[in-house]
């Protein structure tokens, strides 16, 4: 499936969307999907329709406006530590003049969106790892994929599905992904400070659950 199968009304919202700072400010407007009524993984055609979305959700309606326009429409996965209690982030990678940057849906003051000012997928990558935390002050953040292109999937119909897309989610979890830093330098971080916990804790929408990003 391509652009040209979305719907008029559709082309016509993302063709609006034609810069990746439109595109941000355009997630910005959709309410956080908290998934009060089940877990969701919804295509762009049904964010469009339900005005809402979480990281993974706005991560696609990003990566479709991108495409529309003729770019890459590639993804990064940011995993936690799987014991750790805290949540995966997925952000949209886009370059600007051979220098990366990101656009990201997240409920949260960090995490956000990311200047093209990173020479590479890791340096970016390593941008949120100050930010990735637990109350406790524990840092999480462990690992980042290789971009993610949905070029791959573009059969697969994932942007205008009416079923939820849990095989593209297992999809880029399973994919290669690069350890942040080794296992000796993991176990010797320092916790983040009470003010940045305390800064953490700034929400867009209002939420019940702590860490959904």
């Amino acid at each position: 499936m391509s652009p040209a199968d979305l719907t008029p009304a559709e082309r016509k919202i993302l063709r609006r969307l034609s810069t990746p700072a439109k595109i941000q400010d355009f997630l910005n407007t959709l309410p956080f999907n908290f998934e009060r009524a089940g877990e969701t993984l919804r295509s762009p055609r049904r964010v469009l329709r339900d005005r809402t979305a979480h990281c993974l959700e706005g991560a696609l309606l990003a990566a479709a406006a991108l495409q529309l326009h003729g770019e890459a429409s590639l993804l990064l996965d940011l995993k936690t530590n799987p014991r750790g209690g805290d949540s995966d982030h997925v952000v949209t990678l886009f370059r600007r003049r051979g220098l990366w940057g990101a656009i990201s849906k997240t409920n949260h003051a960090v995490l956000r969106y990311r200047e093209p000012v990173y020479r590479t997928v890791r340096e970016l990558a390593l941008s949120y790892f100050h930010e990735y935390f637990l109350d406790t002050g524990k840092k999480t953040l462990r690992s980042y994929s290789k971009p993610f292109d949905l070029r791959r999937v573009a059969k697969r119909g994932w942007l205008a599905d009416e079923r939820d897309l849990w095989w593209l989610s297992r999809m880029l979890d399973s994919s290669p992904h690069a350890a942040i830093a080794p296992k000796a330098t993991i176990r010797g971080l320092r916790r983040a400070e009470s003010i940045e916990i305390e800064a953490g804790k700034i929400t867009e929408w209002p939420t019940r659950p702590r860490f959904s990003r």
